[in-house]
């Protein structure tokens, strides 16, 4: 009874740090988004980007510091050699908690730049945060069902415009485009209704990284590809602020973005099947990736950024192997 007063009193106060930390930031960014509306001048727009994004990656830190303070969290992170701030990145991941942001906000904070997300439209009415979400120029996608298009055609492409339009904002300075390829996050329910060939996986969703390496062309660097593992299973975020999580293992690797990976995706028959084996056997890898470290012994006390033996997670494919 004491220890789960004790972690309610941890949840509570780290909510309250949370929130108060948001509150405080959320100031600035409005106040530097609306002068960066109201000044139709690059070069000023583009000072308003590097003030929006160290505001940012200082709302990220005191984030990480409530983790540190009030989350014993036990972080072993594989792969983190040769990443640079100052580079453009696609990351991709498997998702299965929202607390896959917050870890993935505290291992790559200041290592490569700023995680900008995809997120859903209806996000943008999410309090306060939907705001800020806006002000840093996340991209809010609305997705539509193939029967939905049917029935109104002239919105076909919509979603992939919105996309086009994000992906020349992040042309000017380096960003990390983040996408988590499944679309949705992994449960039992949702893996059973898939179908799904992978044990721990839903089915990837190629399309929506091709369009952003097509889009962005040769500014990309590298393409990030992070497998999260949680040994004691997905938790939720009310268990994450209480301490009640861990235990969290990431693995991440550096891919080179070669020219063939670039095609067009929609109107290319033989690229997008050829680019959708390599992303389901990159998710075949990522499958067996996640069973590795599920094998690993804990590692008490590891922080973010640790490097340790990496698991022998098996080759990247090449996609002109296909």
């Amino acid at each position: 009874m004491t220890n789960t007063l004790f972690a309610d009193f941890k949840g509570v106060a780290s909510l309250c740090c949370y929130a108060l930390n948001t509150l405080f930031w959320v100031i600035p960014i409005f106040f530097t988004a609306f002068l960066k509306w109201a000044v139709p001048q690059a070069a000023f727009r583009k000072g308003c980007d590097h003030i929006l994004n160290a505001c940012a990656n200082s709302w990220i830190a005191l984030n990480n510091l409530n983790q540190k303070i009030f989350a014993d969290i036990s972080l072993q992170v594989f792969g983190m050699e040769n990443l640079r701030a100052q580079s453009w990145y696609l990351v991709v991941s498997n998702h299965q908690t929202w607390i896959d942001i917050l870890i993935l906000q505290r291992i790559f904070h200041r290592r490569i730049p700023f995680l900008k997300f995809f997120l859903k439209k209806e996000l943008f009415w999410f309090p306060v945060m939907g705001l800020a979400w806006w002000a840093l120029d996340f991209p809010f996608m609305k997705r539509y069902t193939q029967s939905f298009l049917e029935k109104h055609p002239h919105l076909k492409g919509r979603d992939l415009a919105v996309t086009r339009k994000a992906c020349e904002k992040f042309k000017t300075i380096p960003v990390s485009v983040m996408n988590f390829v499944e679309g949705t996050r992994f449960t039992t329910r949702k893996h059973e209704q898939q179908k799904s060939p992978y044990c721990n996986l839903l089915k990837p969703r190629a399309g929506g990284i091709a369009f952003v390496i097509g889009a962005m062309g040769e500014c990309l660097d590298s393409l990030i590809d992070v497998t999260i593992a949680y040994p004691d299973g997905a938790r939720s975020f009310w268990d994450f602020v209480c301490g009640k999580v861990t235990d969290v293992r990431i693995h991440v690797r550096t891919l080179t973005i070669t020219p063939e990976m670039r095609g067009d995706y929609f109107n290319d028959e033989s690229y997008q099947k050829a680019f959708q084996t390599w992303v389901n056997a990159l998710w075949a890898q990522k499958d067996l990736c996640i069973e590795e470290l599920l094998a690993l012994p804990p590692a008490q006390g590891v922080e973010a950024g640790a490097l340790g033996p990496m698991p022998t997670c098996s080759p990247f494919p090449s996609l002109n192997k296909m």
